[in-house]
């Protein structure tokens, strides 16, 4: 399975379940978004995850047409990606990415 690797002078983010590398620190937007399953941070990009189907679902900041993204080295479900916003205080999520807490673990110089 190709895995892209961030450079080790980053700090990282990484699936708590495998270790593949998600994101950069740098990409982080937000620490303050809710997921299916608790807190989420929301990223401008990722690595190594890939991407079911779009489907609308009502969140709680309303209407938005999103897919569910997935470790590309173990498959579990990570957060999603926000495909569209309806409303237009929203717009500002799409093609960004949300990724649960509970599915990440900080590598990389964070001391």
């Amino acid at each position: 399975t190709f895995r892209s690797y961030l450079p080790r002078s980053h700090r990282t983010y990484s699936c708590v379940h495998c270790r593949a590398h998600l994101a950069r620190h740098e990409e982080l937007i937000s620490k303050s978004f809710q997921g299916s399953h608790g807190r989420a941070y929301l990223f401008n990009s990722v690595v190594n995850v890939g991407c079911g189907p779009a489907e609308q679902r009502l969140l709680l900041t309303g209407l938005h047409s999103v897919a569910d993204i997935f470790c590309q080295s173990c498959k579990t479900t990570l957060g999603w990606k926000y495909e569209q916003a309806f409303e237009s205080s929203q717009k500002y999520k799409e093609g960004k990415f949300i990724i649960e807490m509970s599915h990440m673990v900080k590598e990389n110089g964070w001391d």
